[in-house]
């Protein structure tokens, strides 16, 4: 159960990192500061001072969004492709077949 929160976790911050430029200024600030140093939802509000509630239906939308861009774009999965792909030519662990593969399903 742990894991997988942390799994949770680890992916919105990925696509927070991709995406966080299509969001607004509210909306990054609030998600970086719940994501990325870990605040309670009390403390953003208190923060910013605005509701608690605020803060969390920022935090939904913004993870809302995160995930129909991934949906739509796959930049991440694409990036994560390219990633692996790397590492292969690294270890020689790849053949000249396998890279076409791997090149045609990003672009």
């Amino acid at each position: 159960m742990k894991n997988n929160i942390i799994d949770k976790t680890v992916n919105l911050s990925n696509l927070f990192e991709i995406y966080k430029h299509l969001l607004t200024d509210k909306q990054q600030e609030y998600f970086s500061l719940y994501i990325n140093e870990d605040l309670s939802l009390n403390e953003i509000a208190e923060e910013f001072e605005i509701s608690k509630t605020a803060v969390h239906d920022s935090i939904t939308k913004t993870i809302k969004l995160l995930n129909q861009w991934e949906e739509k774009l796959n930049l991440k999965e694409k990036q994560d492709k390219l990633i692996s792909l790397i590492e292969k030519l690294e270890n020689n662990n790849i053949n000249n077949s396998e890279i076409i593969k791997i090149i045609k399903e990003v672009i």
